[in-house]
């Protein structure tokens, strides 16, 4: 596989530190025909290996648009975002993509899970791409992750054969194929009842507990202050954060 340096030259890189995540001034600007919407202004933000942080705001606040920025899928129209001591600001889209496969984990409040591969399958299709792990690795791999998220009884069957709170687990099993130190979820409880809720936000925690850092943004006040931390947006800006334990 062709290696792609992530670090450019001649862009300074923070020594490391405990911050897995750093933003600093992040400013994102959309211009589309009906104006200008600026949905950051100027976020700085650090995290921790290890931290379960979550992320409220009303709708429009930026909290998709700040997980989207942390995870390359939009970038910054100004300031400086750091992950995994990576700046992920300077790489171009091949480099983006090399990255966010070894190094972050993104679990969708839809699932999107490939309905025609099963749950398995669609675990070995996210270590294909990453090719962390050699092929014949791989199985094995994908059976212990399903294991973990309490499916592995389910490995061979569709996703549309599972219920809500299954597909999201089979989605963080798939969010964990390439071991990535950060686990980014937008709303991954939006769709699932209570006992599915509890689940995966037990899941969420002893990932924590292991090391990853967890962003998780929610609409759910109660669940939110359950996490290690919580980062409250207002129209683009924190405006507040506080520690819950």
């Amino acid at each position: 596989m062709l290696e792609v340096d992530l670090h450019p030259k001649n862009t300074p890189v923070n020594p490391p530190d405990n911050n897995l995540v750093r933003l600093r001034e992040v400013v994102k600007t959309y211009h589309g025909s009906a104006g200008t919407f600026t949905a950051l202004k100027g976020v700085d933000l650090s995290v921790e290996s290890g931290a379960f942080v979550s992320i409220i705001g009303k709708s429009g606040s930026g909290k998709s648009t700040l997980i989207n920025v942390i995870t390359g899928i939009d970038r910054p129209s100004s300031g400086e975002v750091i992950v995994d001591h990576t700046p992920v600001h300077t790489l171009n889209e091949e480099q983006i993509a090399i990255w966010r496969g070894r190094s972050v984990g993104v679990i969708f409040q839809f699932f999107q899970l490939l309905p025609t591969l099963t749950a398995v399958e669609n675990i070995l299709l996210a270590m294909d791409y990453g090719r962390h792990y050699p092929r014949l690795e791989r199985p094995e791999r994908a059976m212990q992750l399903l294991e973990l998220v309490g499916m592995a009884e389910y490995a061979h069957r569709l996703p549309g054969s599972l219920s809500g709170g299954q597909q999201q687990c089979v989605a963080i099993a798939r969010a964990l194929a390439n071991d990535p130190v950060l686990l980014t979820a937008d709303e991954p409880t939006g769709n699932l009842d209570s006992k599915s809720t509890e689940m995966v936000f037990q899941l969420f925690e002893n990932l924590a507990g292991t090391g990853k850092a967890i962003l998780m943004v929610t609409h759910d006040n109660e669940l939110a202050v359950r996490a290690q931390r919580t980062i409250r947006l207002v129209d683009g800006r924190i405006q507040d954060e506080f520690v819950n334990r």
